[in-house]
């Protein structure tokens, strides 16, 4: 009989795509079969309605699948109804998804007590839930996941075998006679008694601090509007002012805290359910986050953390009451002492945060792989990620072409790891700094996960061109494990590289590389470059004016030090003493100068970011950061609030024919700013933008494809980013940005390997 074979491409399986291929021909009388394949799915069938199924297949497929292509051709279908057949041996490696926030159904399940899972804190279907986080290896079935352990009972047995039924494979599917159970200790490890979720709650109205176990690791919790129990989380945690995010029911909760637009809005209510940075509101809760003018807003993702808000409203039955303001407020934040990884197992909770926590809420499903939380905003070009993790990974990025598979660790901070395999990369969950033992165990376990879950091996590795980063090490080590040949990538090259790939871009690219610090290619400080990337090639095309460090690294960390530098070596030492005494009382500048005038422990750095240092401490914002980028977050902060500002006229010099960028003509007029902090800083903001756009359309030759890449830490700053758009919009320049992943380090790992597998193509 003549039919129609489909070809679906794209993230298809794991998430219930053959059972809704298999509903969707039987609605439409139509004969055939569905099974996975090694490129997705493929279908054939057979009726009158085939057309209306073509159309619906795109429309209405699952919550969780992407569809890249969907291919269709003549093909001779045979047989009577359709069915689902069993892939054939050995073609197929089921791709393991993302986690997935609940779906509605499961909510509604949750929600019914007429349900088997009335308040069931792992309710679950192939519609949501964890993926990831719980996956040890490939093929995505049960056996491999930390739900093995947990053997279905007879009906949970019979919704995994209906087709008919949501939960058709769904591989975590369970119930409260067959899966995970919850239990809460106290500080001294020993069970409370009554309802965990009800005691949990009566805790944290109490004030004290909860270990919830998430998806892919513990969340600290504390309630929000209780000041008290936030600076106490803040005192045993040691993070003294770096910002909390703030959980609330829905968008209708949050409001008075943060403005939640429509694109806020679908962010938070997405598949992923990141924590979303928006605009502060019209009520600033104290101590959440401290001097910056956007809040990490999240709604809850899983049934666990539903079920707190379920039992504040009275354990209502339906789903009405999802769409009523709540009062509940939780902070939620990452369970982990300061600077290590996130804790994810009963055992460590209690070991590990001993003396933070004053309870924990524990289950009995094991998380798999570390997985924080992702954090993005939203921006009029789409969201922008500021930590790739939970929900986004590890859904691969579209490649233009294929190549050999890459490995490549990433640098020093935000870490994270990517395997580039065919036509997509894999990009890591966040790892984040590598300051210590246990940071670099993780960045080793996620390594091992992910070459696991994506069953390969990789031929060449790739890493920092700096030789004492810990990824550095580690890629060396592997390269001569697997007897592979290891590659070293300029750091800011791959800052642009990354958007070259994710973008598609095969011809020449100039960009600008724009951060805190990276090894250049000529061993210096760099972190403010116009570059040129054609191939695997990149070249210097220019960099902004070195400002030096005084007593080195611990300039990084105290922006008042630059300030000293800047003004020094800009020609304005005659005002430095006045200024000091005015906006830093107490600050002593006579080391620092002796320092710069013998030229001793001051080395140069072309790094923009610390043109933000000096600049916040110029007008009074920062004198020592408390964690990294606050100078910078808290001086985008105040422009935000002021608006945009015209550039100042003079107030940047392009020298040398353009290979140096100056902007200390800037410096005078910031120090005139220092009693209107916000206003300075819109200026500075704004000069900035203009200095950058026509330093790069002053490249030679003009810019290739009329078009201009921006990566590093510095591209997230979103005031920044506006004003540079509407700089280059009136000569045509399409600004290229990250979208897949971070601009920041975190996304270093892909533009690694893209640049690595280039190299390796030339030879």
């Amino acid at each position: 009989m003549t039919g129609r074979l489909f070809r679906i491409r794209g993230l298809v399986q794991g998430v219930g795509f053959r059972p809704f291929v298999w509903r969707l021909a039987n609605e439409l009388g139509l004969t055939g079969w569905v099974r996975n394949d090694g490129a997705g799915v493929i279908a054939a069938v057979s009726g009158e309605n085939w057309q209306e199924f073509a159309s619906r297949l795109r429309s209405e497929a699952p919550r969780l699948a992407r569809i890249d292509a969907i291919e269709c051709a003549p093909a001779e279908v045979s047989g009577e109804g359709f069915v689902i057949l069993a892939s054939e041996s050995g073609e197929v490696a089921t791709a393991i998804g993302s986690d997935a926030a609940l779906c509605p159904d499961c909510i509604a399940d949750l929600c019914d007590p007429a349900s088997r899972r009335w308040r069931y804190a792992f309710t679950t279907c192939t519609h949501c839930g964890p993926r990831y986080t719980v996956s040890r290896h490939i093929p995505y079935d049960r056996a491999s996941t930390s739900l093995a352990g947990f053997p279905l009972c007879a009906p949970c047995a019979a919704e995994y075998t209906a087709p008919a039924d949501r939960r058709f494979h769904a591989e975590t599917t369970c119930c409260p006679d067959c899966g995970p159970q919850l239990s809460l200790l106290d500080a001294a490890g020993q069970s409370l008694a009554g309802d965990p979720i009800a005691e949990t709650l009566r805790l944290l109205r109490d004030g004290r601090i909860v270990a919830i176990k998430g998806l892919g690791g513990f969340h600290l919790a504390c309630d929000a509007r209780n000041a008290a129990a936030v600076a106490g989380l803040r005192e045993r945690k040691q993070r003294e002012v770096k910002p909390f995010a703030v959980m609330g029911l829905n968008a209708a909760s949050l409001s008075d805290l943060a403005y939640i637009g429509d694109a806020e809005s679908a962010l938070l209510h997405s598949v992923a359910a990141p924590v979303v940075l928006c605009p502060k509101g019209e009520v600033e809760l104290p101590g959440i986050a401290p001097g910056l003018a956007w809040l990490g807003a999240m709604l809850p993702a899983t049934p666990l953390h539903l079920l707190l808000w379920h039992e504040a409203a009275g354990r209502p039955a339906g789903t009405e009451w999802l769409k009523q303001p709540s009062d509940l407020l939780l902070v939620m934040t990452s369970a982990n002492p300061h600077g290590e990884p996130l804790v994810i197992a009963n055992d460590e909770a209690q070991g590990r945060l001993a003396g933070i926590a004053d309870a924990f809420l524990l289950h009995d499903r094991d998380i798999v792989i570390r997985c924080d939380d992702s954090v993005v905003r939203a921006t009029p070009q789409g969201a922008a990620f500021i930590r790739r993790a939970r929900g986004y990974v590890p859904v691969p990025i579209a490649l233009a072409e294929d190549g050999p598979t890459v490995l490549a660790l990433g640098g020093y901070l935000k870490n994270t790891v990517c395997v580039m395999k065919g036509c997509e990369a894999y990009l890591s969950q966040h790892v984040g700094g590598l300051d210590n033992a246990a940071a670099i165990g993780f960045l080793e376990e996620t390594v091992e996960h992910l070459l696991a879950i994506l069953d390969v091996r990789p031929e060449i590795v790739a890493h920092d061109l700096h030789p004492d980063f810990p990824s550095t090490h580690l890629a060396l080590h592997l390269a001569e494990r697997f007897k592979v040949p290891a590659q070293a990538v300029g750091h800011h090259a791959a800052h642009l590289a990354a958007i070259a790939a994710e973008h598609g871009i095969d011809g020449p690219l100039v960009g600008l590389a724009l951060d805190g610090v990276g090894l250049g290619l000529d061993g210096g400080a760099w972190g403010g470059e116009l570059l040129r990337l054609d191939g695997a090639d990149c070249s210097r095309l220019g960099h902004l004016r070195p400002l030096r460090l005084p007593g080195g690294d611990r300039a990084a960390r105290e922006p008042w030090r630059m300030a000293v530098a800047a003004l020094h070596d800009g020609g304005l030492g005659d005002r430095l003493a006045d200024w000091l005494e005015r906006t830093w009382l107490g600050r002593d500048a006579g080391p620092l100068l002796t320092l710069l005038a013998r030229d001793l422990r001051c080395p140069p750095t072309t790094s923009l970011g610390r043109w933000f240092d000096a600049a916040a401490a110029l007008l009074g914002v920062r004198d020592v950061m408390a964690f990294e980028g606050q100078a910078a977050m808290e001086l985008e902060g105040l422009a935000a609030r002021h608006g945009p500002l015209p550039p100042l006229p003079g107030g940047y010099i392009l020298r040398q024919d353009g290979l140096v960028l100056d902007f200390t003509p800037l410096l005078a007029a910031l120090l005139d700013c220092r009693h209107d902090a916000a206003r300075g800083a819109a200026l500075f903001h704004a000069t900035l933008a203009a200095g950058l756009a026509d330093w790069a359309l002053a490249v030679p030759g003009g810019l290739p494809g009329k078009r201009l890449a921006i990566g590093g830490g510095c591209a997230m700053n979103a005031v920044l980013m506006a004003a540079l758009r509407a700089g280059l919009e009136p000569a045509g320049i399409a600004l290229l940005e990250a979208r897949q992943v971070p601009p920041n380090d975190g996304g270093l790992a892909l533009g690694q390997a893209w640049l690595t597998r280039r190299a390796s193509q030339l030879v």
